[in-house]
C-alpha cells in the first residue's frame, strides 16, 4: 500500500489518519481500508463491487463519498495486441482519495508515473483528475502501439512470404481491444461529465481547462479507436483479396500448363486406338516425326500463354 500525503509511503500496515490529506493506492481486499471505509460511512452495497472485477465503469455518489469505477488496459500474454482490462476504484472523500486494483503491477505503474506529477498542496479534486488522465495517457500509448502494429501487418501482406494465419490472429485481436477500449472511452466520458458537474462551482471554475483535456483526449480515444477498427476491416479485406490474387495466379498457371498437355494428349489418344491400317505405322520416321509435332505444338502455346502471363 503506498499513501501519499507530503511524501510517498509504502508499507501495507500505515495507519489512516482523520483529518489529513491522503492519497491511498492499495487492493480493494485490503480490510483495513474496507473497516475504515465503513466505520466512516460508506455503504455496504459497494464493498461487493468494489471487489468484482466484473463491475462495469461507474459513478455514484453519496453524502460523504464518491465512488468511480474506470478501466486500466494491460497486454495480455496471449497475444501483443490483445489487451485485458482491469477495474480501477476511485472512493473520494473531503480529504481522501483510495485509487483501487487488485493487480499490484497497475499500482506501481501508477505510483511511479504519479510520483513525477505531484505536488505538496495539490487538492484532491485536482488529484483525481491527475490520476484520471494518467489512467487515460496509458490507453493512449496503446492506440499509438496498435497503429505501429497494424502499419507492420500492412506491409506483411505485400511480402512475398505471407503469414496469413499469423496476420488474422493479429487482426483479429486487434479489433478485439480497440472495439473494447472505444466502448470503454464512452462510457468514462460519461462518468467524467458527472465527476465534473457534481463539484462545487468554485472546483469546476478551477479545473475547467483540466476536465476540457480529459475529454479532449477520451474524444482521440473513441474517434482513434473506431477509425482503427475500420483499418482492421480494410485490412483483411486486402489480405482476402491479396491471398485470393494468388489463388488465381496458381489456378492460371496450372490452366495454362492444362492448355499445354491438352493438344498432346489428343495425338497420343489416337495413336492408342486399336485399327488395323494406320500408315504411320509403316512409316520409318513416324515416331520421330509425332515427337516434332507435339514439341513444336508445346513449344507454340508455351510462348504464347508466356505473352498472355498465364505461366
Amino acid at each position: 500500500m503506498y499513501i501519499v500525503s507530503d511524501e510517498i509511503q509504502r508499507d501495507e500496515n500505515i495507519a489512516i489518519s482523520e483529518d489529513t490529506k491522503e492519497i491511498i493506492f492499495s487492493s480493494p481486499e485490503n480490510e483495513n481500508i474496507i473497516n475504515w471505509l465503513l466505520q466512516h460511512g460508506f455503504h455496504e452495497s459497494f464493498i461487493e463491487d468494489i471487489k468484482s472485477e466484473e463491475q462495469s465503469i461507474v459513478y455514484e455518489e453519496s453524502e460523504n463519498f464518491k465512488f468511480m469505477v474506470f478501466k486500466y488496459f494491460r497486454r495480455s500474454e496471449e497475444h501483443p495486441l490483445f489487451y485485458e482490462e482491469f477495474n480501477i476504484i476511485f472512493i473520494i472523500t473531503e480529504n481522501k482519495l483510495f485509487f483501487l486494483s487488485k493487480n499490484r503491477d497497475i499500482i506501481q505503474r501508477v505510483v511511479a508515473r504519479f510520483r513525477k506529477r505531484y505536488r505538496r498542496g495539490d487538492s484532491i479534486p485536482y488529484v483525481t483528475y491527475t490520476l484520471i488522465d494518467i489512467l487515460i495517457d496509458a490507453t493512449m500509448h496503446i492506440i499509438d502501439l496498435i497503429d505501429s502494429r497494424l502499419e507492420v501487418i500492412e506491409d506483411e501482406i505485400f511480402a512475398e512470404q505471407v503469414d496469413e494465419h499469423d496476420i488474422q490472429k493479429s487482426l483479429y485481436f486487434a479489433r478485439r481491444s480497440l472495439n473494447r477500449i472505444s466502448k470503454v472511452s464512452v462510457q468514462e466520458f460519461d462518468v467524467i461529465n458527472k465527476l465534473y458537474n457534481h463539484y462545487p462551482t468554485a472546483v469546476r471554475k478551477k479545473l475547467k481547462y483540466e476536465f476540457i483535456d480529459l475529454k479532449e483526449h477520451l474524444s482521440f480515444l473513441i474517434n482513434e479507436s473506431k477509425a482503427y477498427l475500420e483499418r482492421t476491416g480494410y485490412l483483411q479485406n486486402l489480405l482476402m483479396g491479396f491471398m485470393s490474387n494468388k489463388m488465381n495466379q496458381t489456378m492460371q498457371r496450372l490452366t495454362g500448363i492444362t492448355l499445354i498437355f491438352l493438344p498432346l494428349t489428343f495425338i497420343v489418344g489416337n495413336y492408342g486406338m486399336n485399327f488395323k491400317y494406320m500408315p504411320e505405322l509403316e512409316w520409318k520416321y513416324g515416331y520421330f516425326a509425332v515427337w516434332a509435332v507435339n514439341i513444336l505444338i508445346a513449344i507454340i502455346l508455351f510462348i504464347y500463354l508466356r505473352k498472355k502471363k498465364w505461366i
